[in-house]
């Protein structure tokens, strides 16, 4: 994908007005040599540049190291974090029963199976394909095939780089995307476990690839894989469908007039609709068969239609939730657990009464641990009053802070550091771990910002992947940092031409001052 290339200086070799017809620069429509001092020619030594920096043998380095450090980083993370709990079951539980008994559907305590909606089929049908080859729930290569994928998907975001990065930053914005993406610990730790994270990831790499493929040359493989990518990402989570809402129309509007024939153009978008929509309404189909409800995806709540949302409860942690430590040790924990009073922030009560009031509800709940329609509606009273106190902290300060917190926190949930990180005193070395990764994170961050600057090939429709992502996840109620790592592809591909920019002016800019300075002495 990243082959090297040589470049002809070509633009001066027209004759003009004033010239006869033999070219007016002795080395024109020959390759950059630079043996030849002069004339002084800037692109020429741009590209040879980057030729020389991707020689053959440094091309072959500059892929394989990143990939060999990223697969060890990746190993790495397999032996230490491999653990299938929570979600991971379930799609198990579903694969499992795919295979053993031909239903989508989950295992009650007493043995007994139920059909279930609360997941999408793409994960759990990718979780019984490694049980049937490897064994019956093999999570261990689930996990392998995970590494596999997204070390792919580097090579894959290697390459859409290399198209759409200007061309004097094409080659070494490439390398420094492999780099970038091979090396990220926190998509890194989450090939580990056996959750939607990684193929949804590479899902959408393989969307972008397909993407500056298809606007190049647009053919039906390119238009086929493109189509294969977001509808497998949609497959996997329900907001896989923002990939297609943001992608598609780069894919399709703008395309220079001759590049393909109107006609064919139109055949390939009916196929590539017919195709995308397939899945979803046979999944439509089996929803209102089994139960009776249009559900092409999958519930906000994840609950089957004969199961209580609990709106109730759900208001009224959405009126105070703000991290995942309140996620993982209050959210989580209901029903079936103890709601402890300690573990909740001091902005979850407006005043000493409403905490008495919590206080009382939550020890009426802990003699049962069952969220019954009665509790329910004691906590939808609470968070009313709290909404009715306080609409905009309600409306915007608690969504935009649980955005925040998915964008700027350091990504500990999947690694075995504490949830309450920033707390020095409990665990000093494990926060001063935590605030290196808050500083990698915001390093991203400001990259992918960077780049946006820079403007390369399809920045707004990365732009628009991340903003409509941003927007959705303002409707979350109990926030988990790996919602945002969907964005980090984009924060790579941006980054990286960022970097390369950055090294051409400060770095070969200086070398050919440098060179400029000596043929003049």
């Amino acid at each position: 994908m990243l082959a090297p290339f040589r470049k002809v200086c070509i633009h001066d070799a027209m004759p003009t007005p004033h010239s006869s017809s033999k070219p007016e620069w002795p080395h024109a429509g020959r390759p950059c040599d630079p043996a030849m001092p002069e004339p002084l020619d800037p692109e020429c030594d741009e590209m040879k540049t980057q030729h020389d920096f991707l020689s053959p043998w440094r091309l072959a380095a500059g892929v394989a190291l990143p990939l060999l450090l990223g697969l060890l980083l990746r190993l790495y993370a397999l032996g230490q974090l491999f653990l299938p709990i929570g979600d991971s079951l379930i799609y198990g539980d579903i694969a499992r029963n795919l295979l053993r008994h031909g239903q989508y559907a989950l295992t009650a305590t007493n043995g007994e199976v139920y059909s279930t909606l609360i997941r999408l089929p793409g994960y759990p049908f990718l979780l019984a394909a490694c049980f049937r080859i490897f064994g019956m729930e093999n999570y261990f290569f689930a996990s392998c095939l995970q590494i596999a994928l997204e070390l792919a998907g580097c090579l894959l975001l290697a390459d859409f780089v290399r198209r759409v990065a200007p061309a004097t930053l094409a080659l070494r914005a490439a390398c420094i995307a492999l780099w970038l993406s091979c090396l990220c610990p926190f998509t890194a730790s989450y090939t580990a476990t056996p959750l939607a994270e990684t193929p949804t990831l590479f899902a959408i790499v393989l969307a972008l690839w397909s993407m500056a493929v298809f606007r190049h040359k647009p053919s039906w493989v390119a238009a086929l894989s493109f189509i294969l990518a977001i509808t497998f990402a949609a497959l996997l989570r329900p907001d896989g469908a923002l990939v297609a809402v943001a992608l598609a129309p780069a894919a399709l509007l703008g395309l220079p007039r001759g590049l393909i024939q109107p006609a064919r153009l139109a055949r390939i978008a009916t196929v590539c609709a017919l195709l995308a929509l397939t899945p979803f309404a046979l999944w439509t189909a089996r929803n209102w068969k089994t139960f009776k409800v249009f559900q092409p995806l999958a519930p906000h709540l994840a609950n089957d239609p004969d199961e209580d949302p609990h709106l109730g409860w759900e208001s009224w942690i959405k009126s105070w939730c703000l991290d995942f430590n309140c996620t993982y040790n209050v959210y989580w924990n209901v029903p079936g657990g103890d709601l402890a009073l300690g573990d909740l922030p001091r902005w979850a009560f407006d005043s000493p009464a409403q905490q008495a009031e919590t206080a009382a509800l939550a020890a009426d709940y802990n003699r049962t641990h069952e969220l019954t329609h009665a509790f329910d509606l004691r906590f939808a009273q609470l968070a009313a009053e709290r909404a009715t106190a306080h609409p905009w902290r309600t409306r915007l300060g608690l969504p935009l802070g649980r955005l925040g917190n998915m964008w700027f926190s350091p990504r500990t949930e999947n690694l075995p550091l504490e949830l309450d990180w920033w707390n020095s005193a409990a665990h000093p070395a494990e926060t001063r771990v935590a605030w290196a990764l808050v500083a990698l994170n915001l390093l991203y961050l400001a990259l992918g910002v960077a780049g946006l600057w820079l403007r390369p090939r399809f920045w707004p429709a990365m732009l628009a992947y991340i903003l409509l992502r941003s927007l959705m996840l303002t409707t979350v109620q109990a926030p988990e940092t790996r919602y945002t790592l969907e964005c980090f592809p984009m924060l790579f591909a941006l980054g990286s031409v960022a970097l390369a920019a950055f090294w051409n002016r400060w770095f070969s800019g200086r070398a050919a001052g440098g060179d400029s300075r000596s043929a003049a002495a």
